[in-house]
């Protein structure tokens, strides 16, 4: 895949299509009901969604009124979020009708310009062997980028894919400071990095800890 830079979930303003709440009015067919009006969701809201893992149940929430919107988004202005957003929904078939290939390439653009969430998905789907056969390689690649931009979930399982065994022990050092580093504010997912973090030292020399521990 193309060698970019990861971006950050906070890292989003170069983006600037849609990156305001616009109101869209929807009304369901053969309804007598007055239309409502549907914010169409900004960057940081989708962001944000995205990275709690919510997006595709607030779509639902949302009576799939948005989804032409969203799929122009992805399709036509190429907004990263909203590719990842619209590969997501195709892929598992919210909202519209399930085309797992095509879901696949929408979260590849969307890692193709540094997306990091669709970068941890992606790596995850090919380590796993989810919807797209098991690839070691990309999902190497793929997660240690997506934890290299700061992406908390990739970054623990960047830890988790390096324990069970897998990439290079290269790599132990960058992926132990980048976790330890991490502002977990979730308890039990604060204690799994913790465990990880352990079992990652041990694979480590002690002076190689300290000095991944070390402020920077």
């Amino acid at each position: 895949m193309k060698k970019m830079l990861c971006l950050s979930l906070w890292g989003m303003a170069a983006f600037a299509w849609g990156a305001e709440a616009i109101p869209v009015v929807r009304a369901p067919a053969g309804s007598e009901a007055p239309m409502e009006a549907v914010q169409l969701y900004s960057q940081d809201e989708l962001l944000t969604w995205i990275e709690q893992g919510t997006h595709l149940k607030r779509v639902k929430d949302d009576k799939c009124q948005l989804t032409q919107d969203i799929e122009a988004r992805a399709s036509v202005m190429k907004i990263p979020a909203y590719q990842f957003l619209w590969g997501d929904m195709l892929a598992w078939g919210v909202c519209t009708g399930s085309n797992a290939e095509l879901g696949i390439s929408y979260l590849r653009e969307a890692a193709d310009q540094g997306l990091a969430p669709a970068l941890e998905q992606l790596g995850r789907y090919y380590w796993k062997g989810i919807l797209v056969q098991k690839d070691l390689q990309r999902a190497e690649v793929m997660l240690r980028e997506a934890a290299g931009a700061g992406f908390t979930k990739a970054q623990i399982e960047w830890v988790e894919f390096l324990v069970a065994g897998h990439g290079s022990p290269l790599d132990y050092e960058s992926a132990y400071r980048w976790l330890h580093n991490a502002v977990i504010g979730d308890k039990q997912l604060h204690q799994k990095a913790a465990s990880l973090l352990s079992r990652l030292a041990s694979k480590m020399p002690d002076n190689v800890v300290t000095r991944a521990k070390a402020m920077h």
